[in-house]
């Protein structure tokens, strides 16, 4: 604790927000943090990264100001795993939620949170948008997680929906009255054996757009914060799809005038405007710190929970969503796992810069931790980017290998070491299944992973399998590497 609180003050001196010499007091001067997650987005949708169809420039221009990794990971390649990923520190190899389903998994009310570790170090907490970890989530899930505000959706499947008929604050159901379900010709709910709030609305004049009240409640809360340090986890549930909206599951409230006039499918104008909010939002939450004069001493992360989707009618490629990546939602290639992420921090990390670090979600929290000058929990698979952010790469630590697994569709692993890319397809064995399928790739030359080199290194696969090994823990709610006779339900988001 002692050297944290040291290499803090340094920081602060650095920043230049007190006078560090002479006789002056030092004062300690902890910066805000915003991470911003959204929803589904893949690695082509940003016009810095080749999207060509549409624009985000308030995104592009947060990675000119800030710094931009281009070889980070997210936790896994669907919503609940990843995200318990990012708030725990941990790979999905030792998290306590692996996926999505079955029932129960959620995260362990006695493990260390992003939350948790920053209210203990005195920072406002808030969690605004979709929570969406583990299955069913207890209504006060956020608030044991460390989370002093929470406001939006609980469940995933909630999430789905853009114009639902109640929102969550802190455990509490708030009704939205001019949202109304979609009922069927006999006026039934369709969708009432499904989890609290799924469906489909109604939009009328009445209608509240969610991602909107979201906004809202984010400028609340740091306007109501600027005294303190206060961490802010904005959540948004773009670009995802309400799947149960299908061939229209991209809920806008209407299109920009450009975007109207294309001739393109309406759920794929549905889409366009829906990144074109997540940029406006970016930019409009940035104003706001200038407004408030906190913009030079926060730290603002920008990340996607995992790969492009292809849902409510969206076709993936409709706009190249993974770029030059193999891959998207629920595949363990880099186009299901990868993920742009930008942070900027004016008084720290120097603009227009980019790292190719090997890093993944589970790094946030031991970084998070630096941030706030506490003790990094034990027991968590992250490194500490603040080296890298700060300039000081040479005192980066680095990871040996980064793990993943995913339940669904035969059961995936994956790990990434230098280089190299190890995917494991079919290893959840049981009658009627696959073979396990082992495929390797040199991401230096062959990012789009179009040429398993397998049998070429049979070194390197040692070297993988080892790491496999290593990296699994057992799951007492399902297993990963047999299915034991049983029948389980692995249905997803």
């Amino acid at each position: 604790m002692e050297n944290k609180m040291k290499m803090l003050a340094a920081l602060t001196c650095l920043t230049g927000l007190t006078s560090c010499g002479g006789k002056q007091e030092v004062k300690e001067s902890r910066p805000n943090i915003i991470y911003f997650l959204v929803d589904d987005m893949g690695f082509g949708d940003l016009s810095m990264c080749g999207q060509k169809s549409f624009k985000t420039p308030n995104i592009d221009r947060l990675a000119a100001d800030g710094m931009f990794f281009t070889n980070h990971y997210t936790g896994t390649t669907v919503s609940g795993p990843s995200r318990a990923c990012l708030m725990t520190g941990k790979h999905t190899g030792h998290t306590s939620v692996r996926g999505n389903q079955p029932g129960p998994q959620i995260l362990r009310d006695d493990e260390a949170t992003l939350a948790l570790v920053l209210k203990e170090a005195g920072y406002a907490t808030a969690v605004i948008g979709k929570w969406g970890i583990g299955h069913p989530v207890p209504l006060d899930d956020p608030q044991k997680k460390g989370f002093e505000l929470s406001y939006g959706y609980l469940n995933m499947w909630h999430a789905h929906n853009c114009y639902p008929e109640f929102l969550y604050r802190n455990g509490v159901k708030e009704e939205l009255p001019g949202n109304k379900l979609r009922l069927d010709g006999d006026g039934n709910n369709p969708w009432a054996d499904m989890p609290e709030g799924t469906g489909v609305a109604r939009q009328d004049a009445r209608a509240l757009y969610a991602p909107d009240l979201f906004e809202r409640e984010a400028l609340r809360f740091m306007e109501a914060n600027r005294q303190k340090p206060f961490f802010l986890y904005y959540s948004l549930n773009l670009p995802h799809a309400n799947n149960e909206a299908a061939p229209l599951g991209c809920e806008t409230p209407g299109f920009d005038a450009d975007i109207a006039a294309k001739d393109w499918p309406e759920v794929e104008k549905g889409f366009a405007q829906m990144m074109r909010i997540i940029d406006r939002q970016v930019g409009e939450i940035v104003a706001k710190l200038e407004e408030l004069g906190l913009a030079e001493n926060t730290v603002f992360m920008f990340a996607s929970d995992n790969g492009p989707h292809q849902e409510g009618g969206h076709k993936m490629e409709f706009f190249d969503s993974n770029s030059l990546l193999r891959g998207m939602k629920r595949d363990m290639y880099e186009g299901g796992v990868r993920t742009p992420f930008i942070v900027k921090w004016p008084a720290q990390v120097q603009a227009g810069s980019r790292s190719n670090l090997l890093s993944a979600f589970w790094d946030v929290l031991p970084t998070f931790c630096d941030l706030a000058g506490v003790d990094t929990p034990e027991g968590v698979d992250g490194i500490s980017l603040m080296p890298t952010l700060t300039g000081n790469g040479t005192h980066q630590q680095l990871h040996k290998y980064l793990y993943f697994e995913f339940y669904e569709e035969g059961g995936k692993q994956a790990v990434v070491s230098d280089n190299w890319k190890y995917v494991k397809l079919n290893v959840r064995q049981g009658k009627g299944t696959k073979p396990v399928r082992a495929e390797l790739y040199n991401l230096a030359d062959d990012r789009g992973e179009h040429v398993n080199v397998a049998d070429r290194h049979p070194e390197i696969v040692k070297m993988m399998e080892g790491y496999v090994t290593e990296g699994h823990s057992p799951f007492p709610v399902v297993s990963l590497l047999e299915m034991d006779g049983k029948s389980t339900d692995m249905s997803h988001d």
